[in-house]
């Protein structure tokens, strides 16, 4: 039997080629290699599933660093508008939380898989699941794709959805790569992104901030001359291996590309006060000591950091706990200061792939024709989602690039596979 369309992968970008496929005239197979369709999208966002982003689309495509600009041709046939009219069609009510993040109004990502998998019966999609492809042959007129344990299926056009290398319980243990290069395909160098940082400092490996959470922190990435590469303003905790949270996570892909570069450790800066100026509030200690010599001079900057950040930074600081105020040289203070403004640590790496959020790398989009998600190797192939060489921050921006991606390659799919019907 010949199917117009096959698609591999049955996450967000392999369910939205299906349905696209199908609503654009396809007779599609959707081949998903584990028991259940949608695994990742129901653990994103924290179990209620980060369905897109809101922002504006410079915006978006400015929080998707990994060749984001790629996204504006996709952008222009479908975007994140559209992604929230094509739930709503669906009855799945979209709510707009804190940084234009969208989120169903069940709190529930598992409504979203159902619609999405209720979508596809509605179309007659036929779905095979514990169906792991072995290998694809790709043919002049069709393509035929192995299955593990099973009969050969041929294809007009196929459609890889199947993932990167992140997060591999859900499924994306990176099958496609291998399926891309047989086709021709570059695949760029894959590294983690979106991932917690190891440090070998002295304050990590004795656990002296371990578990400390510091909110709407500034965190910096510098390069090998010191300069800024990256700053992030948000929350972050420091771990037992090194240091991890939303600040961190967004900070990833930058450390870890200075490590691909040849660093041994990259210098990574905290400004745990954002909002002061180092001046003023320099000054304003000072006069604070000038009127209260007899206080302890802790007692003077308590509610300025956490506490144990701050018994932490007056220990390096040679500060002991009962110093009075009056004992303590402006040049302490300065260094107080200094250290509360631009603490500075090392880091020299971070957690491996499988621990990433995202995978950074694949398949290159030199290759693809960014309108049509179509491989510019080999006619009736297409890619999707997070197999492709685009990867974002957490907040929606990759999701809503797999859905973009798998909207696309469905459409176009179906359109070549009608053409060679046709011809």
């Amino acid at each position: 039997m010949t199917y117009d369309t096959i698609v591999i992968g049955g996450g967000p970008s392999g369910l939205m080629a299906a349905i696209s496929a199908a609503e654009h005239g396809a007779r599609t197979l959707l081949l998903e290699k584990g028991n259940k369709l949608g695994t990742k999208l129901a653990i994103s966002g924290g179990g209620r599933c980060n369905v897109t982003n809101r922002l504006s689309q410079d915006e978006i495509i400015k929080h998707i660093p990994g060749n984001g600009k790629f996204m504006y041709s996709p952008f222009s046939v479908f975007n994140n508008e559209d992604i929230i009219a094509f739930f709503e069609k669906l009855s799945v009510h979209l709510k707009e939380e804190d940084h234009g993040r969208m989120f169903p109004v069940s709190n529930s990502a598992k409504s979203v898989v159902n619609a999405l998998i209720s979508r596809m019966e509605e179309l007659q999609v036929e779905v095979r699941k514990q169906s792991p492809v072995e290998a694809i042959h790709y043919g002049d007129t069709e393509h035929t794709v192995i299955l593990q344990d099973g009969p050969s299926i041929k294809a007009k056009t196929i459609v890889i959805a199947v993932g990167g290398k992140s997060v591999p319980h859900t499924g994306s243990t990176g099958d496609g790569y291998a399926w891309a290069k047989k086709a021709g395909h570059t695949i760029t160098t894959l590294f983690p992104t979106e991932v917690a940082l190891t440090s070998k400092e002295a304050f990590i490996k004795e656990k002296a901030l371990q578990g400390l959470s510091l909110r709407d922190v500034a965190l910096t990435v510098l390069n090998k001359k010191g300069k800024p590469i990256v700053t992030h303003q948000m929350d972050m905790i420091f771990t037992h291996f090194g240091v991890s949270g939303p600040a961190v996570l967004r900070c990833s892909q930058f450390v870890v590309k200075e490590i691909m570069k040849g660093s041994q450790t990259v210098t990574m800066q905290l400004d745990a006060l954002p909002a002061e100026n180092t001046h003023e509030l320099t000054q304003r200690l000072m006069k604070e000591v000038k009127d209260n010599p007899k206080k302890a001079f802790k007692n003077l900057l308590k509610g300025l950091i956490p506490e144990r950040f701050l018994a932490f930074l007056l220990s390096k600081a040679g500060v002991s706990e009962e110093q009075k105020a009056g004992e303590t040289a402006n040049e302490t203070i300065r260094q107080l200061v200094s250290e509360m403004k631009q603490f500075t640590f090392t880091v020299n790496g971070s957690l491996p792939m499988e621990k990433a959020f995202v995978t950074g790398g694949g398949v290159s989009i030199k290759e693809i024709v960014p309108n049509t998600m179509q491989s510019k190797k080999i006619h009736g192939l297409y890619f999707c989602g997070e197999i492709l060489d685009i990867h974002g921050y957490t907040g929606g921006y990759n999701i809503t690039c797999a859905l973009v991606t798998g909207r696309l390659a469905g459409m176009n799919a179906a359109a070549e596979a009608e053409t060679s019907i046709t011809n």
